[in-house]
């Protein structure tokens, strides 16, 4: 390789690394490069929890895809490569055994060493010291938790037309003759006597009776629309977040702490 492909590979660091169907694997804490110059060869990727596990894979046919780094292997082959100490050096025997379980050919003669690893997200890198410097970098992860809508579903106004029998009771009038018999009196006696004393005749009343006439009209009774209300929730975000410790180690009184 190149040394703008060294540099290239190199950055790839701290990424996240996913298997060839895009499933998670673990994060890429370096790369591990021949001693007689030919290159990166191996990424150290760490899994399992809390990263507490690191599994050899090779740098050939690997693709940074969006942020992620692809390998061209499946989660299950790489977490059942052969063992090796993450310690910026595989042997010739471990890299041998990686080899033959990826099923590659391994021509080189000497063991590869790591390259340098440049700087990354905090919370992705391990604690790590850099040359002529005598402090140690501690890290943590932070969760970053955010929202984002999507569509849950769609709410409709339809308007169909019911048809219902209604039922409702009005009052109609209509006219009967009524025989009404009157004797004569002084009031009377001279419409009594004005016709003839003997004679025939007719007389008409004319009945009337009201009828129910039915009428539609349409009256507007309401106006229905749909309006959106934004209810608000609280949920729970649960999860793991990995934190660095550094510890003192030596013997004796002389280690004091400062502030």
């Amino acid at each position: 390789m190149t040394q703008f492909e060294t540099q290239q590979v190199a950055a790839w660091v701290g990424q996240t690394a996913v298997d060839i169907d895009g499933d998670k694997i673990g994060t890429v804490e370096a790369v591990y490069e021949d001693d007689d110059g030919s290159g990166p060869e191996w990424f150290a990727v760490s899994t399992g929890w809390f990263g507490g596990h690191v599994s050899f894979v090779p740098v050939q046919g690997a693709t940074s895809d969006g942020g992620q780094l692809r390998l061209p292997y499946s989660k299950e082959l790489i977490k059942d490569a052969p063992h090796a100490e993450a310690d910026g050096h595989l042997s010739p025997e471990e890299e041998t055994r990686l080899y033959r379980h990826y099923g590659m050919e391994w021509t080189s003669g000497s063991a590869p060493t790591t390259t340098d690893m440049p700087d990354t997200d905090m919370r992705e890198t391990s604690a790590r010291t850099s040359t002529g410097d005598d402090a140690m970098t501690r890290s943590e992860e932070e969760l970053e938790v955010g929202t984002q809508s999507r569509e849950t579903g769609r709410v409709r106004l339809r308007k169909w037309v019911e048809t219902e029998q209604v039922n409702v009771t009005v009052p109609v009038r209509r006219e009967v003759a009524r025989v009404v018999t009157e004797p004569i009196t002084g009031g009377n006696v001279d419409k009594a006597m004005s016709g003839p004393e003997i004679s025939e005749a007719e007389h008409d009343v004319v009945l009337s009776a009201e009828e129910v006439v039915v009428d539609k009209t349409v009256v507007p009774k309401e106006r229905v629309r749909l309006e959106k209300d934004v209810v608000e929730e609280e949920r729970q975000v649960v999860d793991e977040v990995r934190k660095e410790r550094i510890a003192v180690e030596g013997e004796g009184d002389e280690t004091v702490r400062g502030s």
